[in-house]
């Protein structure tokens, strides 16, 4: 049984909860028998080492392993009460609501506008558009390097820049969940800083699950810390406890750089 250390919800209901997440690609199992509670307006962070199923569970959380041919997933996560894995419901109403940000910045070929724009056009968003690309670009902490050249093309910017456009057009679709999978892996120490410090911001209005490979990162940016091997939840508690007091062996192994 994985060590499941006290999570604060601050009071209120969970953000997100996976109850007995186990996901199976043909006959191999990537996740096996995975509870955890993302508590709202907090920063968990999934580590572990290469092929632990981080990236994996993560999928799960806004039905983004639908999109993988032969993955088939079991048991339930639970948002707002409602299994996303019920019948009767949308995924792509999930993914409006509990957002994506990939490993490496995908901007479409488009104006900065137009990628801000786009998650909002197709979900036939009526209000004034400029004043949500704007809003979007804020919170992405890019409005200032590229309000006066809106009109270019997306690929124009730098990968850091390209990747808080990537944070933005996935916010202009307000949702209210972020999953980041390891969102700075592809980029320098100085990007990397602006991504980091772009999340410790972000979770004042959303709550954020990110994948990181880099330890170090873990430990700067988040509130909870889940520790995976081999597809299974090792440990999970809050961050500092985790880095500092595991209760699990191959926890603190794994954390002081013994393996993985």
């Amino acid at each position: 049984m994985p060590v499941i250390h006290d999570i604060e919800s601050g009071g209120g209901a969970p953000a997100l909860e996976a109850k007995h997440v186990s996901v199976h690609y043909g006959s191999k199992v990537a996740v096996s028998d995975v509870s955890l509670v993302v508590p709202a307006n907090q920063v968990v962070a999934l580590i572990g080492p290469s092929g632990c199923g981080k990236s994996t569970l993560l999928r799960c959380f806004n039905r983004m392993n639908d999109l993988v041919g032969g993955a088939r997933v079991e048991g339930a996560v639970e948002f707002r009460g409602k299994n996303l894995y019920d019948p009767d419901v949308d995924p792509v109403e999930v993914r409006r609501r509990i957002g994506m940000v990939f490993q490496k910045p995908n901007p479409f070929p488009k104006s900065i506008y137009e990628n801000t724009a786009f998650g909002p056009r197709i979900n036939g968003f009526r209000g004034d558009m400029d004043e949500r690309v704007e809003t979007s670009l804020r919170q992405a902490a890019l409005w200032d390097e590229v309000h006066d050249r809106l009109g270019d093309s997306a690929y124009a910017l730098s990968g850091g820049q390209q990747q808080r456009l990537c944070i933005a057009r996935t916010l202009a679709v307000k949702p209210e969940i972020v999953l980041m999978d390891e969102p700075a892996s592809a980029l320098d120490p100085i990007a990397t800083q602006r991504i980091e410090e772009l999340i410790y911001e972000l979770k004042k209005d959303y709550t954020i699950v990110i994948v990181t490979h880099n330890m170090q990162q873990a430990a700067r940016i988040s509130d909870y810390t889940a520790f995976l091997y081999m597809g299974e939840l090792i440990e999970y508690g809050p961050t500092e406890t985790i880095f500092t007091n595991p209760r699990e062996q191959r926890t603190e192994d794994y954390v002081t750089g013994r393996f993985g």
